[in-house]
């Protein structure tokens, strides 16, 4: 209902800078300052005065500051009391679903357990996977969407949200379709010594972080390139057009059709499950007894 940038304008004036902003965000300086750019130009306003000595909000950056606040809370009250409308007329759930997070294993934990919500039913809600707003739609759970279905052990998205495990997806990589590892059926850690691996920096995930330790430690010979923090399509698009090799998951083998995704003989998995608000309803609640009712089955 508003315009992205202005969370961005937000904690540009929090933090006083772009690139505390951008670190905030889990952008980059420069994506943060093109988003600035791009809303001064909207609204044919200078929002920010650029100093070598920092930057510092116009008079009429403070204005729209302002109001951006009120419009941000606003937005976020109109739809929570729109959802709010919208199941108290019918019982329904709302299932976010994008390229990388698909609906799926989230249908096939439904018709295990839909006999026991015989008046609910699904609205299907898309979503983008866009590094530079995803923290947007995970904070959108409980307003947006009732569950997400999420790879996750992102210390920044699960201050945002909850998650019932559901299983565990294994670490694997992926290549374009050229590279010199492409036929083969699996690979070994040092099949890639000499080549550089993608991957996120380190500090947001533990199970990442462990295994960046463990190649730092005992395979220096693989270069790691960190990318950014939360995967879209940009980082697959960069290993389909380079020799790069990507730290990837089992369940993304066909999100790009210009790259493999082969098994790594190692033990490194990560968990996925229902993502949910830190203040579910009481419907959500109901449907999470019932999935932990059945995981103990």
């Amino acid at each position: 209902m508003y315009n992205y940038m202005l969370e961005t304008l937000i904690s540009v004036a929090e933090n006083g800078s772009f690139s505390k902003a951008a670190e905030k965000l889990f952008m980059s300086p420069t994506a943060v300052m093109k988003q600035i750019n791009a809303l001064e130009k909207h609204l044919g306003l200078r929002l920010f005065e650029r100093r070598s000595s920092g930057i510092k909000l116009t008079e009429a950056g403070s204005v729209i500051l302002r109001d951006a606040r009120f419009m941000v809370s606003f937005s976020k009250k109109s739809i929570a009391e729109a959802r709010l409308a919208e199941k108290a007329s019918d019982n329904i759930f709302c299932i976010g679903s994008s390229l990388l997070n698909p609906a799926k294993p989230f249908f096939d934990l439904w018709y295990k357990l839909n006999s026991s919500f015989p008046d609910f039913k699904l609205n299907i809600v898309p979503f983008e996977d866009n590094c530079d707003g995803i923290l947007s739609e995970i904070s959108a759970l409980g307003e947006k969407f009732d569950f997400l279905i999420g790879v996750c052990d992102s210390k920044t998205w699960l201050d945002r949200c909850n998650m019932l495990e559901l299983g565990r997806y294994r670490k694997m990589i992926a290549v374009s379709r050229g590279h010199r590892l492409a036929d083969r059926s699996s690979v070994n850690v040092e099949d890639l010594y000499g080549e550089t691996l993608m991957m996120v920096k380190r500090g947001d995930s533990g199970v990442n972080d462990f295994l960046r330790n463990e190649l730092e430690r005992f395979h220096p010979k693989i270069k790691i390139e960190n990318t950014q923090q939360f995967y879209d399509l940009s980082v697959f698009n960069r290993c389909a057009e380079t020799d790069n090799v990507l730290l990837t998951i089992e369940c993304w083998r066909d999100v790009h059709p210009g790259i493999v995704t082969i098994p790594v003989n190692w033990e490194y998995d990560i968990p996925y499950g229902l993502l949910y608000s830190l203040e579910p309803s009481e419907n959500v609640r109901g449907f999470l007894d019932a999935a932990k009712r059945f995981g103990e089955m």
